[in-house]
């Protein structure tokens, strides 16, 4: 049986190095960067963790960043999913636009959970706007 949950999350830091870029070759001088990041998150809501361990790797496809790209990374939350205590690992995959909305879709990583969450399967996303203070998210998830 499938169970669906929400909550929100806030970024409690985000260290962000760029690895590689081209320079462009166009008039501009721009072109794609490299970069990744190193995010600490808080969810409340359905899922309950503080101080979230994220990696992302980020490519920024033109320009400065904070325009348009995409990135993957993996997320370790350690807490509570509805009341059970554990932790999971969610693959996560997103881009973002020069406009500041970031989409993502995450799934469970398959035998990453631990706990009363052992056995934990689930997908689930959030959007986002660039400043706000806090990301809705939704989850939806089977244990067994």
């Amino acid at each position: 049986m499938t169970t669906h949950t929400t909550g929100s999350f806030t970024f409690a830091d985000w260290q962000e190095t760029v690895v590689a870029e081209t320079g462009g070759g166009d008039i501009t001088g721009s072109g794609p960067k490299l970069a990744s990041a190193v995010v600490t998150n808080h969810f409340t809501g359905g899922i309950e963790a503080t101080g979230t361990s994220c990696a992302y790797t980020i490519v920024y496809t033109a320009g400065e960043p904070g325009t348009a790209g995409s990135f993957t990374g993996h997320e370790l939350l350690s807490g509570a999913l509805d009341g059970r205590v554990g932790s999971f690992v969610l693959a996560e995959h997103g881009t973002f636009d020069e406009k500041g909305a970031v989409r993502c879709v995450f799934e469970v990583v398959p035998g990453s959970a631990t706990g009363e969450l052992a056995g934990l399967r689930g997908t689930g996303g959030f959007t986002a706007v660039h400043g706000e203070p806090s990301v809705a998210y939704a989850f939806d998830y089977e244990l067994g």
